[in-house]
Formats: C-alpha cells, sequence, structure tokens
C-alpha cells in the first residue's frame, strides 16, 4: 500500500466530496425546494443538500500545499451555511495542519462524526471469488432505484427512515460515473451496494449499500463489494474507498477484502445562526 501522505489523502477525501457535490447538483434539477448548493472552496467543495440531510458539508479544504484552510476561508465557510440557516460542518483529518484544528478550536466547533477512512488498490488482473451459490449478483438498472433505496432504508431503518433518509439512494442511479449492483435470493432482492467512479482522482467511492434482515449473514455484502471492486478496476479506478463507523461490520467485512485504515477523520460542527 502507498504511504498516506497529504496528496493521497487529498484523493482518499474525494470519496465524500464528489459524491455530495453530485448529489447538490442533482437535487437542483429534481428537488429544487429543497435549496440545495455546492461551492468550491480552498481546493475542495461545501455543499447544502436540505436540513437534516446526513449530505451536506465542507470537504476536501486545505490539501494543496500553496493554499492553506485560512480564517477567511472558515468566514465562508460560516457564511455560506448560515445562508442556509444550517449548521457548519467541516471534515478534517490528520493531514490537516494543527494549525486548521485550533482555529476551529477557538471558533467553538464540536465533534458531529468520527469516522474510518480505508482504502485498497485495485487491479484489472484481480480475480475475485464466486458470489455464493444461493444468490444471483448482477448489475442494477435505473427501473430499479427506488427499490434498492428502501433496501438501504429497510437495513438501517427497520421502523421507518427519518425524511431526510428517504429515497436517499435514488438519485445515484441518475450519476455520472455510478456503479450499482443488487444480489437477490431465490428470485427476491436480498442486498444491494452502490459506488461513484470519480475519474479526476481515479478514486471509486464505495456507498449506498444495505441487506434485509432476513438474509444477512449469508455473505451478501462481501459478494457485492467484490462485484463493485472488479467494475472499478475495469473503469480505470486505481484506489477504492470505503468510510464507515469504526468497530462495525462494514469495517470488517472491508478489511476482509483488503481494504486497510488510512486515517480516521472527524467532523465538526457549529450553529453559525441564520442569515
Amino acid at each position: 500500500m502507498q504511504f498516506v501522505d497529504k496528496a493521497l489523502a487529498r484523493r482518499l477525501e474525494a470519496c465524500e466530496e464528489m459524491p455530495q457535490v453530485y448529489y447538490a447538483r442533482e437535487f437542483q434539477k429534481t428537488r429544487p425546494a429543497i435549496g440545495a448548493a455546492e461551492e468550491e472552496i480552498c481546493g475542495g467543495h461545501m455543499i447544502f443538500a436540505g436540513l437534516g440531510s446526513p449530505i451536506g458539508r465542507a470537504t476536501g479544504l486545505g490539501f494543496e500545499l500553496d493554499r492553506p484552510f485560512t480564517a477567511a476561508d472558515l468566514d465562508r465557510v460560516e457564511q455560506f451555511y448560515r445562508g442556509h440557516s444550517a449548521p457548519a460542518q467541516v471534515d478534517l483529518c490528520p493531514l490537516h495542519e494543527a494549525a486548521v484544528f485550533e482555529m476551529l478550536k477557538e471558533r467553538g466547533y464540536g465533534i458531529a462524526e468520527l469516522n474510518n477512512v480505508l482504502y485498497r488498490r485495485l487491479d484489472r488482473e484481480e480475480e475475485f471469488p464466486p458470489a455464493p451459490a444461493e444468490c444471483e449478483v448482477r448489475r442494477g438498472v435505473r427501473e430499479e432505484a427506488e427499490a434498492q433505496s428502501a433496501i438501504v432504508e429497510r437495513a438501517f431503518f427497520p421502523d421507518g427512515a427519518p425524511e431526510a433518509f428517504t429515497g436517499l439512494l435514488t438519485p445515484l442511479y441518475q450519476m455520472e460515473g455510478a456503479v450499482t449492483f443488487v444480489a437477490s435470493v431465490d428470485g427476491k432482492m436480498a442486498a444491494c451496494g452502490a459506488g461513484l467512479i470519480i475519474p479526476e482522482h481515479r478514486i471509486f467511492a464505495v456507498c449506498g449499500a444495505g441487506t434485509l434482515a432476513e438474509f444477512r449473514g449469508r455473505g451478501l455484502q462481501s459478494a457485492l463489494l467484490r462485484a463493485r471492486l472488479a467494475a472499478a478496476a475495469e473503469a480505470g479506478c486505481e484506489y477504492a474507498v470505503v468510510v464507515t463507523n469504526g468497530g462495525t461490520i462494514s469495517q470488517r467485512n472491508c478489511e476482509r477484502l483488503g481494504f486497510r485504515v488510512a486515517y480516521s477523520k472527524v467532523t465538526v460542527i457549529k450553529d453559525v445562526g441564520k442569515a
């Protein structure tokens, strides 16, 4: 594995940055009432995709050697989120300068999330074992977007997803570079997994996976992950990247397939008031 320096960290952070940018652009067309927006800043982007949405942070900022993340940039971030009556959220990782952490601390930011970033090199010549005999793994199609989104919702929210999470996977099917697979057991869709090819960084962002409770423990997610890795390698991606909570089944499954932790990252948050 390549040593994780600032240049590689910049590419890995695109795993969360660019899908959010694409979501904001898609929401501008399909859900205009949300008021979604995205702007470039300090080598990255700040994104808003609706109040309460899991999508919408400032990500990828301050990795360029000649363009540090400054107080003026943070002013812009806060103005952007204030304009949307949303709290300001910024992603940081250990490759950021210590001065950046100190600046956010001084402004009263607190921790919203702590996640692990895992990555894996891809190779077109790599051969993966087949899917379990009792299941069929195939590419997803746009006509199944809502059904596969419902699988993810039921996997994470068995009692019903909050409004901001409803149909969250569906717009991905409209995006260039989307990769989707579905696993079926006895003809019933049981699990799905998605991802996004980010050609400018040669990164494949692994995301959007879920398995219905009654089909867990059969290796479906590992089979879906292998299928996505093969597709991403064929598309010319150099690395696959996934962001997970620490110590989860998702992290374990990824490490079994050759991923390793690059670093832990933190999302910090602050209520910046209303415009």
